[in-house]
């Protein structure tokens, strides 16, 4: 209902400012100051102060005096408070919001036919995922998920790096070392597995004679150029070690969970052709230089300094040659591709976006997005060293530590029904999957993450816990009520405390976070959204019994909030890719 009511606002300080003969550019149509309590407000009037000759309030009165409400369903009432004209809702708002909110998909907005392609994670297919890269396939994740709620027609992809220097080496080494100098995988799984080929290759590049260095470089460079010539036998031998190690890596990625629709492998771009015909376009551009034996673009014209080399000097192609013809193939297919990316590719990605601007596509279809990277206090990680922290340490580890949790509070639970140890399980993997995501994607994304347990799993503060207990408090409630006979209904003249008021405000705001959440690319506001709105229904279920109401009849209304509360919160999470428990 909030997004109704902000256009009805809108169209209401439109229609006055034209009554009144002022410009209409900018409404000013904003959340009001703390000391206001209206749901919306417009600040118009400071900026008319001057065109007018007159003080703010004074215009804002001017402004408010010609608003005319007779078209108007959820705007109640209209006054001002200093240089401030301020909307207020109506009975049928709150109305109308607990009907919606009883919708079990509500916050799901209407379709907009826009397709869209969410290209996430896309890490190198050279061992495990490990933790520092963890914000991607979460953050990625969300960001397609909050994307799917806005009404859009929403692919994930996985972008496989399947042509580059490290997967040659890792092909390379796969054929060169025997088991037996390697150490035992850590895990049971191929990614585990071959990811020891991948470290002993790198060791043994770093650390042998010259002249066995560079008969093994010949051999990798062998492999890379193989790829480029379309060898039939060389792509063949790559696959062996790429679509194990994918096959481990999707295993650890569907654990938080993070699906994808498509895997997308560079070497297609190779092998129809559309790397070439880049590389012949991008030769003929006006851009176009050779230098340092190799083919670049100049992009001073665009405000970068540094060049970007698309073939080498041995007419092979670079890693962002291919991701142009990706991207055109994306053009082509989607009406929007979303990338999301670690903060280190900035440059290539503006690179990237000047590139296909040269090429002449319209690059408005193009949307990427940068997160920073997450720590542990244990300080750094690396695949390629083998000294990393993986990410299925991490879920292990948190699931461990939230079972810990949930045994230690059972003695506390308000709750009758009994937890089985099959339950236990279930809620401790909700809980500590659900920990590590929230923790993750709560942050804004270009802020830099350490992880920590205590605050992640924390059931009483800003933590997954914390929310996905008032879904479980929620389902409590409903089970009770329906065991004492209570139906839920729709009366809000019955809801009339603060707490109640309150909790159908912000049920109210939920579609509008979605569509703010889906526009800026920042799923985090989602979370913001849940911990407030956790702390919002814990303030009404202190103060507003459901089971012990004055009558049955606000028993029914409070537990028909009850249940737009559950959806509300159940779908905030889901936005976020965590599951909600029905206890706890």
């Amino acid at each position: 209902m909030f997004r109704a009511f902000r256009s009805e606002v809108e169209d209401a300080v439109e229609a006055a400012l034209d009554a009144l003969d002022l410009p209409t550019d900018d409404l000013g149509v904003e959340e009001p100051p703390e000391d206001v309590p209206a749901t919306l407000a417009s600040s118009v009037a400071f900026r008319l102060a001057g065109e007018v000759g007159a003080a703010p309030p004074a215009v804002a009165q001017d402004v408010a005096d010609a608003i005319d409400l007779g078209d108007c369903e959820y705007v109640g009432r209209v006054d001002t408070q200093g240089p401030y004209v301020n909307f207020y809702v109506s009975d049928s708002y709150y109305a109308d919001t607990l009907d919606a909110g009883r919708a079990a998909d509500y916050g799901t907005l209407p379709p907009t036919g826009k397709s869209v392609v969410v290209e996430h994670t896309s890490a190198n297919p050279t061992g495990p995922v490990h933790v520092g890269r963890a914000r991607n396939p979460i953050f990625g994740d969300a960001v397609a998920r909050v994307l799917d709620y806005a009404g859009n027609d929403v692919e994930r992809h996985y972008y496989v790096n399947d042509a580059g220097r490290q997967v040659a080496v890792f092909t390379w080494a796969y054929e060169t070392f025997d088991e037996s100098d390697l150490p035992e995988p850590e895990r049971d799984r191929a990614d585990y597995d071959l990811v020891r080929y991948y470290r002993k290759g790198n060791e043994f590049l770093e650390n042998a004679e010259g002249d066995v260095v560079e008969a093994a470089e010949a051999e990798i460079a062998e492999i890379m150029q193989g790829l480029e010539a379309g060898d039939e036998e060389t792509y063949e031998r790559v696959a062996i070690v790429v679509d194990q190690v994918l096959g481990g890596m999707r295993a650890s990625l569907e654990r938080l969970p993070a699906e994808f629709d498509r895997f997308v492998k560079e070497t297609g771009f190779i092998r129809d052709g559309s790397a070439d015909d880049v590389v012949t376009r991008l030769k003929a551009s006006d851009h176009a230089v050779y230098e340092e034996d190799a083919w670049q673009l100049d992009l001073s014209a665009f405000g970068l300094e540094k060049n970007l080399v698309f073939l080498r000097s041995d007419d092979t192609t670079l890693y962002t040659t291919r991701d142009l013809a990706h991207h055109e193939w994306k053009f082509e297919n989607y009406d929007e591709a979303v990338t999301v990316l670690g903060e280190d590719h900035k440059l290539q990605a503006e690179q990237l976006e000047a590139a296909l601007e040269i090429l002449g596509n319209d690059t408005d279809q193009l949307r990427q997005t940068f997160y920073s990277w997450v720590n542990l206090p244990e300080g750094g990680m690396s695949t390629r060293e083998g000294t990393g922290v993986d990410l299925d340490d991490l879920l292990d580890e948190s699931i461990r530590r939230a079972r810990e949790e949930v045994e230690d509070r059972l003695g506390s639970r308000v709750r009758n029904d009994e937890l089985r140890e099959e339950d236990i399980d279930r809620i401790a993997h909700q809980v500590g999957i659900g920990a590590v995501r929230y923790d993750i994607v709560s942050k804004q994304p270009t802020k830099g993450i350490t992880f920590e347990w205590e605050r992640a799993l924390d059931f009483e503060a800003q933590s997954a816990p914390y929310v996905q207990y008032v879904h479980a408090r929620c389902c409590g409630i409903e089970g009770e009520a329906a065991d004492a006979g209570i139906e839920p209904a729709i009366d809000t003249a019955l809801l009339d405390t603060d707490a109640e008021r309150e909790l159908l405000a912000d049920i109210a705001r939920f579609p509008a976070v979605i569509e703010e959440a889906a526009e800026d690319l920042e799923p985090h506001v989602v979370a913001t959204f849940a911990r407030e709105f956790a702390e919002t229904f814990n303030t009404f279920y202190r103060e507003c019994s459901v089971l012990n109401a004055e009558d049955d009849a606000v028993a029914a209304a409070r537990l028909g909030l009850v249940e737009a509360s559950r959806h509300t919160v159940a779908n905030a999470l889901d936005a976020l890719g965590i599951e909600a428990p029905e206890s706890m």
